[in-house]
């Protein structure tokens, strides 16, 4: 009996479902608004392939650039090398044709050289006009803020209007429950949503499949299905919100304006506020006060250009002393090296203290945007795809540890050299023993960025991920409670 009435009910939301796409596909405004639709998803992939193609195409030939430039150097010196240093160039996700993330806001290209950790500099928002603050048309943007209010408005009277014009008294005297009501116009709400996705799935597709060459190892296919997932629970969240709120209003006037109001605060209010809380919670130091803070420190402990150095004078007693030497001259490596060796080190380690607290600090600040997943699910899907897409700040800070550990052992490798390969003894007047052959030059590794793996994404975004599964769970609870509440006048 019971499994007879479950039935019943299915069969039921099913026709209201078939119903409630029947008065939508019947509205000729849905036609325009399909057309617009689609001419926005063609326009953001478009723009989004040939930023990902032009940009990546020109980074790769400059590093390519920068490689030949290092390898051409002449027999020299070894820290001579170190200081005429390489260049890294940031290479974009191929995900991120689909979601633009942090791209714009943050530095493609870096300066590699010993005993100085430059910035990450050249930035698109750095050479544009103040329009980019009104931000920009990618896929992710579209699916995220564009479609949600294409929805709010596509369904704010499904049931509201049956209320109005007495269909809902009707169909509760045939015996349609308001569960099933609200469910099946839920159901049809997110069949109407898939439809609107599948042209954006078909662009992604697209952006991909053009590209001459792709990782092989199969991670952009798991993190756009990884993606796709996402969203899927996303609109299956607005389709319930947008039915709840027109089941509880008494007209459909109130439940558009509830509905706006729901967009307005969590598409726009919402994170600009939580951004300017965490800002002025947590704020972070200038790039200036960065640089003083990082330089008085290496100050402090020890300056390996200046030979009257406290705490390099100690280290210089201490090498002749353990060597049983009078002089520099008498050791059996080069102690200039050696010394330089020691300066990297206690350099570079107190540049990552500083820039790991600064780190701390941003992290702090996206602490709130984070937690504001559980009360705001545009926040959550953002979070997920950005990440997924290789374009959020954690992506970002990846490449900025890769370049780091790269320049670090750029300047240690050519210190070793030193201290193995260059004498003690001043130079012969062709000054050629202080040199040593270019193939030394050719035999270091050229720089390779290499992007997270999917398992590390997931983990790092395991708050946002578990915020959408409480929404997903919580929407349920929502269907029910408005279903308990729900009147028919």
């Amino acid at each position: 009996m019971k499994q007879i009435e479950i039935s019943k009910k299915m069969k039921q939301t099913k026709i209201i479902a078939g119903h409630f796409l029947k008065v939508i596909i019947r509205n000729r405004a849905l036609a325009a608004v399909y057309l617009v639709w689609v001419l926005l998803v063609l326009y953001a992939a478009v723009t989004g392939y040939q930023t990902y193609t032009v940009q990546n195409a020109m980074r790769q030939q400059f590093q390519q650039q920068a490689r030949q430039s290092w390898e051409a150097n002449p027999d020299k010196h070894p820290h001579r090398m170190a200081h005429f240093g390489t260049f890294a160039f940031r290479q974009k996700h191929p995900l991120s044709m689909f979601d633009y993330g942090m791209e714009s806001y943050i530095g493609n290209a870096v300066f590699l050289e010993a005993h100085k950790q430059n910035t990450i500099n050249f930035s698109e928002a750095g050479f544009s006009t103040g329009l980019l603050r009104f931000g920009e048309i990618s896929l992710s943007m579209l699916t995220q803020i564009v479609l949600p209010l294409m929805l709010f408005f596509l369904g704010f009277n499904a049931v509201a209007q049956q209320r109005e014009n007495g269909t809902l008294k009707i169909l509760l005297s045939q015996g349609a429950g308001f569960r099933s009501i609200i469910l099946g116009n839920i159901l049809g709400l997110f069949i109407l949503a898939l439809l609107f996705l599948l042209p954006v799935l078909l662009a992604t597709g697209a952006q991909l499949l053009l590209q001459a060459s792709l990782p092989e190892d199969g991670h952009v296919f798991i993190r756009g299905i990884c993606i796709l997932l996402g969203i899927l629970v996303f609109l299956w969240l607005v389709s319930v919100v947008t039915i709840c709120i027109s089941t509880g209003s008494n007209n459909s006037r109130a439940a558009l304006l509830k509905l706006l109001g729901i967009w307005l605060l969590m598409a726009v209010v919402l994170p600009k506020t939580l951004q300017a809380i965490g800002s002025a919670l947590h704020p972070a130091p200038c790039k200036i006060e960065f640089d003083a803070a990082v330089e008085k420190d290496i100050l402090r402990i020890g300056d390996s250009h200046n030979p009257n150095d406290p705490h390099f004078k100690r280290l210089k007693d201490s090498v002749l002393k353990a060597n049983k030497a009078d002089s520099v001259q008498q050791l059996s490596f080069n102690y200039s090296g050696f010394q330089m060796q020691e300066g990297e080190r206690m350099s570079a380690e107190v540049y990552n203290n500083h820039l790991q607290a600064l780190y701390g600090l941003f992290e702090r600040q996206n602490d709130l945007s984070n937690y504001s997943s559980f009360i705001n699910p545009v926040s959550g899907i953002k979070n997920i795809s950005m990440a997924l897409s290789g374009t959020d700040f954690k992506a970002y800070r990846k490449f900025q540890n890769e370049t780091e550990a790269y320049r670090y052992k750029l300047a240690q490798t050519m210190n070793g050299l030193q201290i193995k390969h260059i004498s003690n003894t001043r130079p012969a007047k062709d000054g050629q023993s202080h040199s040593l052959g270019r193939e030394h030059w050719t035999a270091f590794a050229d720089f390779r960025q290499g992007f997270q793996p999917v398992p590390a994404v997931v983990q790092q975004e395991k708050l946002a991920i578990s915020a959408m599964l409480a929404w997903l769970v919580l929407s349920f609870a929502l269907i029910y409670f408005t279903a308990g509440k729900a009147k028919a006048l």
